[in-house]
């Protein structure tokens, strides 16, 4: 995966000082690049049982409904407060910058429904967290949790226990 991680931009003291954003819209821009990331992700789930993507506002957008296309599955987002216009299921979580909050419609997953979940980037887990938290309260099974990018250093995967974490780049540091 290091040709992918060739195409991600790095930039310093973003959002604030001392933080190292990843910043994976290089990479999207790239045809090549894009189609590769999709493909990988989907192969790891392929033949899985998944029955919907739930993607994560705002990167999560972008991959989630190419993932559920290619696994031939629907897609639902988790979005940000106020985003959502039908009755919806909410969490509050911490950020490694702050908190913040996630919602669902309420008829997004279905009891018993198998969702993957997915994002551009796995840091300290509790966006990733509060995913899973609201798919369990709405009675779906969380089928896997799929990342293009994970910060190792972080230890979010120490916040989804039991759950088939894959990430296709990890940054050590």
């Amino acid at each position: 995966m290091e040709d992918l991680k060739k195409l991600i931009r790095e930039i310093p003291d973003y959002p604030k000082p001392g933080i190292l954003f990843y910043d994976i819209t290089t990479l999207l821009k790239d045809r090549t690049g894009f189609h590769r990331m999709v493909d990988k992700l989907c192969d790891h789930y392929s033949g899985k049982h998944v029955d919907v993507v739930a993607g994560i506002e705002a990167r999560g957008f972008i991959f989630g409904p190419a993932l559920a296309y290619r696994l031939g599955t629907g897609f639902v987002p988790v979005r940000k407060p106020k985003k959502l216009p039908w009755k919806t299921a909410s969490v509050s979580y911490q950020l490694e910058y702050g908190t913040d909050r996630l919602e669902i419609h309420e008829d997004a997953v279905h009891k018993g429904q198998r969702v993957l979940i997915c994002d551009d980037l796995l840091a300290t887990g509790g966006t990733a967290e509060a995913a899973v938290s609201l798919v369990r309260k709405l009675g779906g099974e969380v089928a896997g949790a799929a990342f293009a990018v994970e910060l190792n250093f972080l230890k979010g995967r120490a916040k989804l226990p039991g759950i088939d974490v894959f990430s296709l780049m990890a940054y050590d540091s």
